[in-house]
């Protein structure tokens, strides 16, 4: 079976080529499974239930979230009523929500989870320590497919082998940028530092470029709207053995409206 990861869909635009990509896939049975981060969904900034079940209705699985989850003021009240809306597992207790979901699919049960990182974030509960109280919580034939929302490169790096072996995979988002470095880790685990973005391609990770560079040129603060024309979905498929449910491959996938995909 294959499993289709997506990297963080920014607003509209990313909503609107998730939808259209993820229906040709699954028509085209090319994969089974969705998990998507649509952290930035909302108009750049966190997600609402409604785009949550839009989301859902469009083809994913399994939404993840990250830094922006608390970015729409609604979410605080209504995440608890969808399952399959995970927030950052580290956040301290008695925040509202989930830190993962267990699916249950047509080939098993798959549990997704979703980490913040600590490095050049804000701060938060260690996402070591708290992978590893789950996974004494979890049944050891359910596959784990872990989302490390993180800045730095080595706190994903470092997570990656932390869990290599223990999980069946670790994809890092939240950079915006595809990385080149989908593995398999020493001890089986499947690996890449970040699935990209899915929105915009004329843009600065997805917002207009001219405010962006006003920002940087001037100092000045300036409001970051999500950029419009041609978009790319950018993410990871994982090809899973039905029987083991360990990853066989895990390939970056990239499809830029206008191009084929890569």
């Amino acid at each position: 079976m294959k499993i289709l990861l997506v990297g963080d869909i920014v607003g509209g635009p990313g909503r609107r080529i998730f939808k259209d990509v993820v229906k040709r896939l699954r028509e085209e049975n090319a994969v089974q499974l969705v998990i998507a981060n649509g952290e930035n969904a909302a108009a750049g900034n966190g997600i609402t239930l409604a785009l949550a079940e839009e989301l859902f209705k469009s083809g994913a699985d399994v939404v993840t979230l990250g830094d922006h989850v608390w970015g729409q003021k609604d979410l605080e009240t209504t995440i608890n009523s969808e399952k399959r809306l995970v927030r950052p597992l580290n956040y301290p207790p008695g925040a509202p929500g989930q830190g993962y979901a267990v699916l249950q699919s047509a080939f098993g049960p798959f549990a997704v989870v979703n980490l913040l990182g600590r490095v050049f974030m804000n701060p938060m509960d260690c996402p070591f320590r708290a992978m590893d109280a789950l996974l004494r919580t979890l049944p050891c034939n359910v596959p784990v497919l872990v989302d490390f929302h993180a800045e730095a490169t080595s706190e994903k790096i470092a997570m990656g082998h932390y869990l290599d072996g223990r999980v069946a995979a670790v994809f890092g988002t939240h950079t915006h940028v595809q990385t080149s470095d989908a593995m398999l880790l020493p001890k089986g685990t499947a690996y890449i530092t970040d699935l990209g973005m899915t929105g915009p391609m004329n843009s600065v990770i997805g917002r207009e470029i001219a405010p962006v560079l006003k920002k940087f040129t001037t100092g000045i603060p300036a409001k970051f709207e999500v950029a419009g024309g041609p978009c790319v979905l950018e993410g990871a498929i994982l090809d899973v053995d039905r029987a083991s449910g360990k990853v066989v491959s895990i390939v970056p996938y990239r499809y830029r409206e206008g191009a084929a995909a890569v």
